[in-house]
């Protein structure tokens, strides 16, 4: 898994992604990082956060959720959206498709906020 500064994703894409996320949940939100299976790239820290957090090792486990858009298919519980962690100082939401994803790191939100930023995403990850 590795830092990208390239061109793993458009700087228009890039700019959606963070607006989508700004716009549902507004300054509650604490960084947004796009992510395939093999690369990722930091789109969004807010000004007030340290750039040394170990993204890699988040990227890394957080990757396993390509695998959620298939492991609970046919459920009972229906299709797979999205996942939410909790923390002392804050939540972590990934949003996937079969091979691109975003996680958004927030401080204290509703679960309605998390749906709205679920979707706002997933409709731009989607449009590919």
């Amino acid at each position: 898994m590795s830092l990208h500064e390239g061109d793993l994703i458009d700087g228009t894409r890039a700019s959606e992604l963070v607006s989508a996320c700004r716009t549902t949940v507004g300054d509650q939100v604490r960084s947004v990082t796009y992510f395939t299976p093999d690369e990722f790239r930091q789109l969004y820290l807010r000004s007030d956060l340290d750039s040394d957090a170990d993204l890699s090792g988040f990227v890394e486990h957080e990757s396993l959720g390509f695998q959620a858009n298939t492991a609970y298919r046919g459920s009972e519980l229906g299709d797979y959206e999205y996942t939410i962690r909790v923390f002392e100082n804050g939540f972590l939401c990934r949003i996937t498709t079969a091979d691109e994803g975003v996680f958004l790191t927030t401080d204290g939100l509703t679960l309605r906020d998390f749906d709205e930023v679920a979707t706002a995403v997933g409709s731009i990850l989607e449009e590919e």
